[in-house]
C-alpha cells in the first residue's frame, strides 16, 4: 500500500499540471489548508531535480499570494472566518496574548512561522487581524518562504538521487517516520 501510494505520488509529480497543483496547495496552505506545499515539492523535485528552482519558486509566488489572503481574513472578516479556522488548531486561547506581544514581534513571528513548520496560516491570519504593517509581512514572508523553498529545492537538486534512493529503499520506515512527525507536529500545534 505504501509503495503504491509512493508510485502515485512520484507519478503525479511527473503529471503536467503538478505545478498548477503545487500553485494551489501552496496557496491555500497560506491560509486555511494543513497540508504543507512541502510534501508536493520533495516528491517534484525527486521526479526532475533539473526543475528545482522554477518549483521553489511557483511555491514562494503562490505560499506569499495565499498568505495574503489570510492576511485579508485576519484584518476584514476576523471574526467570522478567521476565529474559527485559528480554533479548529486550537489556537483560540492563545489568541488575546498573541496580539499583545505579536505588534513587537511581528516580524520575528512571521519570519519564524515562514520557515519552519509552525503553520504559516495561524501567523498569516494574526497578522492581518493585529494590523501587521502589509508592505513588512509581505517583505517577511517572501524572505522566510523563499529562504524555506529554495534551501529544499537545493538540498533535493544536490543529494536528490542519494536521497531517493534511500527513500526507495526504506520507504516503511520513511513513512512511519512522516505519520511521526505529522502527529506530533499536530499535538505541538494542539498543546503550545
Amino acid at each position: 500500500m505504501i509503495k503504491g501510494l509512493y508510485d502515485w505520488t512520484m507519478g503525479m509529480a511527473d503529471h503536467p499540471r503538478a505545478l498548477w497543483v503545487l500553485a494551489v496547495v501552496a496557496f491555500i496552505e497560506s491560509s486555511v489548508f494543513p497540508i504543507p506545499p512541502d510534501v508536493i515539492m520533495i516528491p517534484m523535485i525527486l521526479a526532475q531535480p533539473s526543475r528545482a528552482w522554477l518549483i521553489a519558486a511557483v511555491a514562494l509566488v503562490a505560499s506569499v499570494l495565499g498568505g495574503l489572503l489570510g492576511y485579508a481574513i485576519g484584518a476584514l472578516a476576523f471574526e467570522t472566518i478567521g476565529q474559527p479556522i485559528l480554533a479548529s488548531l486550537g489556537k483560540a486561547d492563545a489568541m488575546a496574548e498573541f496580539n499583545t506581544r505579536f505588534n513587537d514581534l511581528g516580524f520575528w513571528a512571521v519570519l519564524t512561522a515562514g520557515v519552519t513548520p509552525f503553520p504559516y496560516k495561524v501567523i498569516t491570519i494574526m497578522s492581518g487581524w493585529t494590523g501587521m504593517s502589509l508592505t513588512t509581512f509581505i517583505a517577511t514572508s517572501i524572505l522566510a518562504r523563499g529562504l524555506r523553498f529554495f534551501i529544499l529545492a537545493g538540498l533535493l537538486w544536490k543529494y536528490g538521487a542519494p536521497m531517493r534512493d534511500f527513500i526507495e529503499k526504506r520507504l516503511g520506515l520513511m513513512f512511519t517516520l512522516f505519520v511521526i512527525m505529522l502527529i506530533g507536529g499536530f499535538a505541538l500545534l494542539r498543546y503550545l
